[in-house]
C-alpha cells in the first residue's frame, strides 16, 4: 500500500507516492541530517534522472548501502 503526501520544494507544490517504508525512511534521513523534509526532497528533485517518487527510493537504498544515518532499509 502506498500513501501519499503534499509536499512544496523549489517553489512549487508536488505530491508523492511512497510505501509506508519509504517514508519513513525519508523523515529519519531529513532527520538524521537536521534538514526539513522538503529541504531533502528538493536536493534529490535537483539531482534526480527519473520520476521523485522513483528517485527518492533510490537515493533511500543507496544510503542504506552506504551506512550512512538513520533511516536504513535492509538490502534483499
Amino acid at each position: 500500500m502506498t500513501a501519499k503526501h503534499s509536499l512544496t520544494i523549489a517553489g512549487h507544490a508536488t505530491s508523492l507516492t511512497l510505501e509506508p517504508i519509504f517514508w519513513e525512511a525519508l523523515k529519519a534521513a531529513a532527520a538524521a541530517d537536521g534538514k526539513p523534509l522538503a529541504a531533502l526532497v528538493a536536493e534529490i528533485d535537483e539531482a534526480r534522472t527519473t520520476n521523485l517518487s522513483s528517485a527518492i527510493r533510490v537515493w533511500l537504498y543507496e544510503r542504506a548501502l552506504a551506512g550512512q544515518g538513520e533511516g536504513r532499509i535492509p538490502p534483499p
